[in-house]
């Protein structure tokens, strides 16, 4: 029986969650014989926010902006070698704007079968609820999604192992 998912893609946003989810995605990829790809998303809406409510100013935001597109290659490359290590092909991309538009628009046009993403933040407020990009994508996804614990030691572990 051939895998259910033929494409697979995982979410980078710099966190350790999301490092575990790329592991776990790798994993998936290497065990399906599904093509992987991985997007970082620069929040460049954040950006625009910070600086309409006067906590950065424009200047602050073109160094920030210029930051965070290095943070996104860094943590390609990072992913790149992962799964290199693992023998995955791997697609890549760098997107700037909101995440989980780019995301759902993403998995739309590359017909991916599956995202894996890394924990859903803790809620604290509804406020947050709205505002947290993984729940968005969560609730968003026109496909099936995998939400990768990023205390699971476990995937690490695996991963050293495969």
């Amino acid at each position: 029986m051939d895998a259910p998912y033929k494409r697979i893609l995982v979410y980078l946003d710099g966190s350790e969650g999301s490092m575990t989810a790329a592991m776990y995605a790798i994993l998936l990829a290497a065990s399906s014989k599904a093509s992987l790809h991985a997007v970082y998303v620069v929040n460049t809406k954040a950006l625009g926010d910070l600086v309409r409510s006067r906590i950065l100013i424009d200047q602050e935001k073109s160094e920030f902006l210029s930051d965070l597109q290095k943070d996104a290659a860094r943590h390609i490359r990072h992913t790149e070698r992962l799964a290199s290590s693992k023998d995955v092909a791997i697609t890549t991309a760098s997107i700037e704007g909101s995440p989980h538009k780019e995301i759902v628009s993403y998995i739309k046009n590359n017909d991916i079968d599956l995202l894996v993403l890394g924990s859903v933040n803790v809620i604290r407020s509804r406020r947050d609820e709205l505002t947290s990009e993984n729940d968005r994508m969560l609730r968003t996804s026109p496909c099936p999604v995998v939400v990768v614990r990023d205390s699971d030691d476990n995937i690490w572990q695996q991963f050293e192992e495969v």
